[in-house]
């Protein structure tokens, strides 16, 4: 099973292995805190993207495409996700975003499921 919870939010057993999923640390949290099992930036959106995505917030549909494009590039990291996944009943993408439906994690969940 596959959750997203945003990274602010207080860690809990049922997060199971919490991955962080963003390119940035989370601003002000530290890594006591934060609880992640494992940071994969490597499957965070390019800097580019990110950064279009924040200038253009209400291209949501537009992000996931080319966020799914930059994924199929990534294989190996991918199926270093797709193993964790098998490997661990419940994972938790965790992101710092405001955002709680239209973020990368949420179509990172999506890509993956």
């Amino acid at each position: 099973m596959i959750k997203v919870k945003r990274v602010y939010e207080e860690p809990s057993k049922e997060d199971g292995f919490r991955i962080l999923v963003d390119r940035l640390w989370p601003r002000g949290l530290t890594k006591e805190k934060a609880k992640v099992d494992l940071w994969l930036k490597e499957i965070s959106p390019s800097n580019e993207l990110r950064k279009w995505y924040h200038d253009n917030f209400d291209e949501w549909n537009e992000f996931k495409k080319k966020y799914k494009n930059e994924l199929k590039d990534k294989t190996e990291t991918v199926a270093e996700l797709k193993q964790l996944i098998k490997k661990n009943k419940i994972v938790t993408f965790v992101y710092s975003s405001k955002e709680e439906e239209k973020n990368n994690a949420v179509a990172l969940k999506e890509f993956v499921s």
